[in-house]
Order: C-alpha cells, then sequence, then structure tokens
C-alpha cells in the first residue's frame, strides 16, 4: 500500500451538532503520483464531458448482455462528472459535518472494517453534548467509501449542492437540494425522488454515467468502447499498470490485485486506464449507484472487486445493467460517483483542455474484438 498519510485521519473530527467548521472535499490538498499513489487526502476533482447532444447506444440483453434494454449514453448537455469514486475521506468528511446524531443513517457499522469496509469508525453518543464524531484509517482514506446505499448518497449530494454545510440533517443540509427527500428513507419514497431542475451536484444519472465511461470523446457520435478503460478488450489486473486497460476485479479462481489484504484500491490506482474523458475506476473497485430505476431499484453501473472476468466480459461492459438489489442496501460492492453542474466561466477552458488530454489518451488505446 503506497498511500502516504498519517495512521488515522480525524476528518479534522468534529460532528455536525457542533458548528465547528472543518475540511472542504473539493480541497483536501492531496497530489497523486504518477504511479497512481497518493501524497495526502484526494480531493473531489471532477473532469468534463462535452460533446452534447452525442447519440447513445443499446446496452442491456438486446446488446447480447445482461438487464433490460435501453439506449444509453445521450446526453443533450455538458457536465462534470467525479475523477475518481467518492472516497472514505471525503465522505468521513460529510458524517462530521452533518452526522453528530445521524438522523437517516448515513453511517453503517461495517463502514469500520478495513479489509471489506472503508475503514471509518465512529465514537460519541449521538447527542447534542456528545455528538457522534467519526474517524478514517489512513490507509482507507483514498479507497472508495462503501456500505451507502442510494438514500445516503443523494444525501452527499444535496450536502454538496448546499455548500457542505454543517449541521443536523435537514432541509439546508441533506433533505433538499438536487434531491427532494424530506426524511425519507424507505425504497418506496426513495423510487419516487427525481433529480431537482435546479440541482448543482448530484448522483450520476444512467446516461452521464455511460458516457463518461463509455463513450469514445470523438463528437457527437455513437461511438462507444466495450470498457471503461479505453479499451475494447478486457481488462488485465496489473496494479503497476505500465500499459494501461487494468482493473480491480477477481479472476478465477477469486484471485484479486488485492493491497495487503485491502479488497478496494485507491482511486487512480491503475493510472493508465482512465475512460476517454479522464475518469478512473468506472471499471472494478466498487459498483456505483445511478439515477436509473430498475425494477425495484435504483440501478448500479461499473462493476466491483468482486465482479469476475475470466468466464465473462460482465459487470463493467457496456451491455451490462441492472438494479442488482434494492436501493436501501449498503454492502461492500455499492460505492458510487457524482455530477456537477459546470461553472460557466471556466466551461471553454476545461473543455479545450478536455480535448487535448482525449487526443493524448487515444493514441495509447488499445483495442481489439470483445
Amino acid at each position: 500500500m503506497r498511500v502516504s498519510q498519517s495512521t488515522c485521519m480525524a476528518c479534522l473530527l468534529t460532528a455536525g451538532l457542533t458548528g465547528t467548521t472543518v475540511a472542504d472535499v473539493l480541497n483536501m490538498g492531496g497530489t497523486r503520483n504518477p504511479d497512481g499513489s497518493w501524497n495526502g487526502i484526494a480531493s473531489l476533482e471532477t473532469v468534463p464531458v462535452g460533446n452534447p447532444g452525442n447519440a447513445g447506444e443499446l446496452s442491456g440483453e438486446g446488446a447480447g448482455g445482461w438487464g433490460p434494454d435501453r439506449i444509453c449514453g445521450a446526453v443533450s448537455y455538458t457536465y462534470n462528472i467525479g475523477k475518481y469514486e467518492v472516497t472514505a475521506g471525503q465522505y468521513c468528511e460529510f458524517l462530521n459535518k452533518v452526522a453528530g446524531a445521524d438522523t437517516y443513517g448515513l453511517y453503517q457499522t461495517p463502514m469500520s472494517l478495513t479489509d471489506v469496509g472503508s475503514g471509518i469508525t465512529r465514537s460519541g453518543g449521538g447527542t447534542v453534548g456528545n455528538p457522534y464524531t467519526y474517524t478514517v484509517a489512513s490507509s482507507h482514506v483514498n479507497r472508495p467509501v462503501n456500505w451507502v446505499s442510494w438514500g445516503n448518497a443523494a444525501r452527499f449530494a444535496n450536502w454538496l449542492h448546499n455548500g457542505q454545510p454543517t449541521g443536523a440533517q435537514g432541509a439546508s443540509t441533506t433533505e433538499r437540494g438536487a434531491y427532494t427527500l424530506d426524511g425519507g428513507t424507505s425504497d418506496a419514497a426513495l423510487l419516487t425522488v427525481n433529480r431537482n431542475s435546479n440541482w448543482k451536484w448530484a448522483i450520476t444519472s444512467e446516461d452521464e454515467w455511460y458516457k463518461a465511461a463509455y463513450h469514445k470523446n470523438d463528437g457527437v457520435t455513437g461511438n462507444y468502447f466495450h470498457f471503461p478503460t479505453s479499451s475494447d478488450t478486457p481488462p488485465e489486473q496489473d496494479m503497476a499498470d505500465v500499459s494501461g486497460n487494468n482493473a480491480n476485479y477477481w479472476a478465477f479462481p477469486y484471485v484479486s490485485p488485492i493491497d495487503s489484504g485491502k479488497y478496494t484500491t485507491v482511486v487512480g490506482e491503475f493510472q493508465h486506464s482512465e475512460s476517454p474523458y479522464g475518469t478512473f475506476d468506472q471499471g472494478g473497485n466498487v459498483f456505483e449507484w445511478n439515477e436509473a430505476v430498475i425494477g425495484s431499484s435504483h440501478g448500479e453501473r461499473g462493476g466491483s472487486f468482486g465482479s469476475g472476468y475470466e468466464y465473462y466480459s460482465g459487470d463493467p461492459h457496456a451491455w451490462f445493467r441492472d438494479d442488482l438489489s434494492e436501493s436501501l442496501a449498503a454492502g461492500y460492492f455499492f460505492g458510487f460517483r457524482v455530477s456537477e453542474v459546470p461553472e460557466p466561466a471556466t466551461l471553454l477552458l476545461a473543455l479545450a483542455g478536455a480535448g487535448l488530454v482525449a487526443r493524448r489518451r487515444n493514441r495509447n488505446v488499445r483495442s481489439g474484438p470483445a
């Protein structure tokens, strides 16, 4: 494990009931090294996704895969998307700002695990005089948060939308913003929630997620890769990632690129395996919630460290779409990333830079038969 931090990060401590200011998840100060390791704590970075009005493509059983059919990936607007999955360090800051009492269950006890968890522990009593506080192990601070439900992810997005406020879980912190939740926690309540038109941050829609993962970033085309590593061939598992096209998954007999007994890898570990838009880990590590409703649940995309490629080019493949579980589920396979409305003043500059990155990346694309 190559993360360089102190032995335990207290997320600058102090929970939501105290009113004390803590860190900004957009500016955590960490820097990623060329080999994919980190110095310090990763910020919540985004990359621009342009080419508005691009065509989509069929995903699901009709494309030879799994799940109900849908044309995916067509997005009529420009947006930013998380470069990485939301990390345990970022989620810990969120908890310390709003979960002093944790009214709506943003913390799950298995998050404390250091093999299939996020390394986030909780102390305190959850009262005004003795609020909960949260810490994250240095070994996990830059790994994706897991054990999060769709409702947890929606409340995190609302918190970002509202400017990362400190306070009890309510309308000004977690319950209003991109989504109107108002205390809803049941599957029945969550499945009727839609993104509000004035959103600033949100859970990725299925089309936003799909486009950032698979679209070739070649204009308003309907051209897509099969895998979110800028490739049409299944990824390998090389943590050195010298030539690209690698991801965190298991292969028979249950071999994973496990980092010192930890099943997730630090975000951006596979430093040459980004999508054409510059996102990392959209194939493997953890499944990522999106806004689609499939059957009785919200959808997930991208596969996880428990997804296999040995017998099939499964979960991270573009044709795979499924719900996998109920929206209330918060298991070790589940995490998320977010989308953002781009700032108008920086949009043109960002898109110009994205075009340069795409051209550099496409020179190194590995492709072949599915």
